[in-house]
């Protein structure tokens, strides 16, 4: 009966597009991504070229990663590690691989420039929950889930509110907020908050881990 009336909650909450999602956001998207793109195109090849040099080829991490109504797309990012493995051929853990010019990439956030191009794909929104990893679909609750009923973003609102500082509930409560409150206010204060967010190197890891520790569901 709880579980029955859970996905009745559930079906009444979820997303309704209003005027400036459904005729304004992905153009604005484009755009943006667009200029972003010939105006950053000369960093990226240089990021790419030291990418090279650094760690060899290839030069993106690709990685499969679920989007809009948990559709899985590929998302791009420059790489930060090596392929360092153990004895028994696994991969070593982030920290191991996390160089210091991964370390460098990452406090700035240009290692997820390649992203614009999932932008312009349609994958992705310049805002909108962060593409977490394939594997934490099954783990979430109706609640949590939430979060793919909008494209995954570049940035987002968790980012803004102490990105890999904060727990998982706290972060998927602020996807889901995110995803009730959409409009160009909110976005655009989002973007002009990780501006600065990111010129401040606030929030890069977590207390605990290079990047933000794994997912294991809910207790």
């Amino acid at each position: 009966m709880t579980a029955a009336i859970d996905e009745i909650e559930y079906k009444k909450n979820c997303h309704k597009k209003r005027f400036y999602e459904k005729y304004i956001k992905r153009p604005q998207d484009l755009l943006c991504s667009f200029l972003a793109i010939i105006v950053t195109s000369p960093l990226m090849l240089v990021i790419a070229i030291i990418v090279i040099i650094k760690f060899g080829t290839p030069v993106l991490f690709i990685q499969d990663r679920p989007g809009f109504n948990g559709k899985i797309f590929r998302l791009y990012k420059f790489r930060t590690m090596t392929n360092i493995r153990n004895e028994y051929g696994e991969l070593l853990s982030d920290e191991d691989r996390l160089t210091n010019f991964g370390k460098k990439l990452r406090s700035t956030s240009l290692d997820e420039l390649p992203e614009l191009f999932n932008i312009l794909k349609g994958n992705m929104s310049i805002v909108g929950p962060r593409p977490l990893l394939v594997k934490y679909l099954p783990l979430y609750s109706n609640y949590q889930s939430r979060r793919h009923e909008v494209r995954p973003g570049i940035t987002g609102y968790a980012q803004i509110n102490g990105r890999n500082l904060i727990s998982w509930n706290e972060k998927f409560e602020k996807d889901v907020y995110y995803v009730d409150h959409i409009s160009f206010i909110t976005d655009w204060e989002i973007i002009f908050k990780t501006i600065k967010i990111v010129l401040k190197r606030e929030g890069i890891n977590s207390y605990t881990s290079a990047t933000m520790e794994e997912f294991k569901g809910n207790k």
